[in-house]
């Protein structure tokens, strides 16, 4: 297992180095960079990028023709000036150059700073993070909580009228969007109009600082309540169905039917024999259905409930052209996500020993 674990880090370094790469080039060809959009707010044109978007305006002129350095709105600014952001922003140099200064400063863990925050990577991703880990983890555990002891019950009782009714709604529910069950969440429990039973905005209230430690816990989990709702329901759905499915395959398999032949009671032969096979690939996928969780569908929730997390920050970062952080947080949750998959090997592993992945490669 040790020869696998270190084949699997390995193989880390080459992936996220080729991500980076892909990224990187298509940056280069996305109009509107940090320049364009500085420029745009010294003149008072505001989002460069809207220029893009709106009314079919050709690229050649947002960009502007010759003589105006390639930039938006460069005629009224002197030449100096936009040499002087090109060299703070280090885009006097050549592309290869730069991406090769980026990686040197990723490998001593140096992420630069945001262009237009003047914070550096690492303090904008840590100051974000509570609002996406509280989406993620709680999310995924009401997930895991409620599915897996449903997902036995219809696997127990399939083809009942309890699984056909608990089937429809588990369907209209992964059907419904979450930013549209969000929306109805907010008219219906948060002031919409109907009850006023839990905080329109904010991971927190104005007086957080000022309250004892159970009533910061208590105003914590008052407002992550919709939010974590919001962002539940699809992985509910799928959850449950994967556990019914992964105990249904199991029950149909000679060694239970031994058991029950030797006079083993439902209830052993359930949770003595299937379960532990059955929620092998349950388990062992916590890891990355956490992640899942994480990264999709949080720029949504966040934006709907005004919660500063990780997902806004990243789409600010895009709209904005900040290269720090954006390529900062794609290099952060790129490792995550390589790692968490070779936890999610290790996790089938302790789940069940009889898994060998280095036999399996041979």
């Amino acid at each position: 297992m040790g020869a696998y674990i270190l084949r699997r880090l390995a193989l880390v370094i080459p992936t996220l180095l080729g991500i980076l790469i892909i990224n990187f080039a298509l940056v280069q060809f996305v109009p509107g960079g940090p320049i364009e959009q500085i420029i745009a707010q010294v003149q008072g044109q505001g989002d460069v990028t809207a220029g893009f978007t709106g009314g079919g305006t050709d690229s050649t002129e947002v960009l502007g023709g010759a003589g105006n350095d390639g930039y938006v709105g460069a005629r009224g600014l002197p030449p100096e000036f936009i040499e002087k952001l090109e060299k703070e922003f280090g885009f006097d140099k050549p592309p290869l150059e730069r991406f090769l200064l980026m990686m040197w400063n990723y490998l001593r863990l140096d992420f630069g700073e945001s262009y237009f925050r003047s914070v550096s990577v690492i303090d904008l991703v840590l100051e974000k993070m509570p609002v996406s880990i509280s989406l993620g983890l709680w999310s995924t555990l009401i997930a895991y909580l409620v599915s897996i002891p449903l997902g036995i019950r219809k696997a127990v009782r399939d083809g009942s009228r309890f699984d056909n009714w608990t089937s429809g709604v588990i369907i209209v529910a992964y059907a419904i969007p979450g930013f549209l069950f969000a929306i109805l969440l907010l008219v219906l429990f948060a002031g919409g109009s109907y009850w006023q039973l839990f905080p329109l905005r904010g991971l927190t209230s104005d007086n957080f600082s000022q309250l004892n430690w159970l009533g910061k816990i208590a105003d914590y989990f008052w407002h992550i309540t919709l939010p974590v709702l919001a962002s539940t329901i699809a992985a509910f759905a799928t959850l449950t169905l994967l556990t019914k499915n992964s105990f249904l395959d199991e029950i149909k398999k000679q060694y239970v039917i031994t058991a029950r032949a030797k006079g083993q009671s439902e209830r052993k032969v359930l949770y003595g024999h299937i379960f532990r096979n059955a929620m092998l690939i349950v388990i062992a996928g916590f890891p990355g259905v956490f992640i899942g969780i994480f990264f999709s569908g949080s720029l949504i929730i966040e934006t709907i409930f005004s919660l500063d997390g990780l997902g806004r920050l990243s789409f600010e970062a895009a709209v904005q052209r900040d290269y720090p952080v954006i390529f900062g947080t794609l290099f952060i949750f790129g490792l995550m996500s390589l790692v968490v998959g070779i936890i999610s090997d290790l996790m089938y592993v302790f789940v069940d020993p009889r898994i060998d992945f280095e036999k399996r490669e041979g």
